[in-house]
């Protein structure tokens, strides 16, 4: 298996530190509103790097934190007239509903900033006995960044080009800097804001302290795997490594793995373009699973654009797969028993061969948009092969080999039981009574009123059925 590592800018043979055991940190997001689809694509996207890890026999430990004190938060608190605590805890719940909808899995632990202080201090007092940090007059703490000799690996940047674009900046209230690429690891409280006692002033942690720190706790001093969005490489995940190695005295992870941007309709994703969009937005137009299957379809480093149209084209092709797996539950809960013939021996043999273009996919740097072409042509030779003679067994085995490779990618292939509003039921209800009365016009009538809202009747045997389209 190879990844993408940002360090080196290349693919790598996947090693673990510890055999069979993957240790994966992805940094989560700030919660002061309801998280954006922007938030959503790592979620998704290193939820399913943990899926295949786990496909692949791997234990995972997988460790994404909720950053739950920070400027916003703090910002949103005042316009509400609360507390910080009830803004984090507010928004943390509701980032979990919109991560169960999206069927992305609970970390194995989802520790929260405001619960490790202890450990930042401890960190930060560590790094100031090692000389890698003063405290400033004010109580302000910083990283000194010119005594970590390897800063600037990650993000490639030149510390001496940095120091001098820094020093074209002037910033209030950062007097007390030795260096203008120093960055703050502890700052002293503001009137209304939440504090922490410390050596050094009542205050609170700078946001990259956090991240190192809890990494450490919950993973230990080395990780295999720091993942996150591509705009946290610098200065977030570059100043994690300063700290860690600074403080640790040893590599801190072995390889760093980064998402592409989202943009929507070919533009930067912003509020002040109007182009801005939450999870929970999107889920009042589109099952959560669409908004899955659409960020797979792309590689994970490439850029995405999101669009009606791309979304349209994802749903259409998340329905195919559903509806090809309905095909075969069906014809699973009828099928003989008997062995399977020469035919269908040979098909399985195709559908193995597609199982390892899936592997081969996800072995390559997590390709999920191959991946996905693969599970199509899964699709493609089920619908070609699979009929009301194949055999139980055939039809099983297609059947439970969709529902593997799916389960990996998070793709549910169940279709959600959807409950019709009481509008809606009030018009078939009406329609059946027109059609008892033998009032066809009028039963007509209401079926074309129906199509308007999106809702296809079919009379069957067994009744009215309906679909939305």
């Amino acid at each position: 298996m190879k990844i993408f590592n940002t360090l080196s800018r290349r693919k790598e043979e996947f090693v673990p530190l510890t055999p069979g055991v993957v240790k994966m940190y992805v940094c989560g997001p700030t919660v002061y509103n309801f998280i954006h689809i922007g938030n959503a694509r790592p979620m998704i996207v290193f939820d399913t790097v943990r899926r295949y890890f786990e496909y692949k026999g791997y234990e995972v430990q997988y460790v994404s934190n909720f950053t739950d004190v920070d400027d916003k938060i703090i910002k949103k608190a005042i316009e509400e007239g609360v507390d910080a605590d009830t803004i984090s805890k507010r928004y943390i719940e509701e980032c979990k509903k919109d991560m169960a909808s999206m069927n992305v899995k609970p970390a194995t632990v989802h520790p929260l900033a405001t619960e490790e202080i202890c450990g930042m201090l401890d960190m930060i007092g560590t790094l100031i006995e090692k000389g890698h940090a003063y405290a400033a007059a004010d109580g302000t703490v910083y990283f000194r960044t010119g005594s970590f000799k390897e800063y600037g690996k990650l993000s490639h940047k030149n510390l001496e080009d940095l120091q001098s674009g820094f020093r074209e900046i002037k910033v209030t209230g950062e007097e007390g800097k030795e260096d203008p690429a120093d960055f703050v690891l502890w700052k002293p409280k503001k009137d209304g804001e939440p504090f922490w006692e410390s050596p050094w002033c009542q205050g609170r942690p700078g946001w990259h302290i956090e991240c190192s720190v809890m990494s450490k706790k919950y993973l230990g001093e080395q990780i295999d795997i720091h993942a996150g969005g591509e705009d946290l490489i610098f200065p977030h995940h570059e100043n994690e490594i300063a700290q860690s190695e600074s403080a640790n005295d040893k590599p801190f992870a072995t390889y760093w793995m980064h998402n592409a941007f989202l943009n929507i309709d070919n533009r930067k994703m912003s509020k002040s373009l109007g182009n801005f969009f939450t999870v929970r937005e999107i889920g009042e137009k589109y099952d959560l699973q669409v908004l899955r299957f659409f960020m797979l379809s792309a590689h994970y480093r490439s850029p995405l654009n999101f669009s009606a149209d791309l979304m349209e084209a994802s749903k259409n092709g998340l329905e195919r797969i559903i509806t090809c797996m309905e095909k075969l539950r069906d014809l699973e809960s009828k099928a003989s028993g008997n062995a399977e013939t020469c035919d269908e021996q040979n098909s399985m043999a195709q559908a193995d061969a597609l199982r390892g273009k899936y592997e081969a996919a996800m072995d390559d740097d997590f390709n999920t948009a191959d991946a996905i072409s693969a599970v199509f042509e899964l699709v493609k030779l089920a619908n070609s092969t699979a009929d009301a003679d194949s055999t139980a067994r055939y039809v099983s085995y297609l059947k439970d080999m969709i529902q593997e490779l799916c389960d990996v990618l998070g793709i549910i292939t169940e279709r959600k039981a959807e409950t019709l509003d009481s509008q809606v039921e009030e018009l078939i209800a009406a329609r059946q009574q027109a059609r008892k009365e033998k009032n066809f016009a009028l039963a007509d009538e209401i079926r074309g009123k129906l199509l308007d809202m999106g809702i296809v009747l079919e009379d069957t045997r067994e009744g009215v059925k309906w679909k939305r389209v």
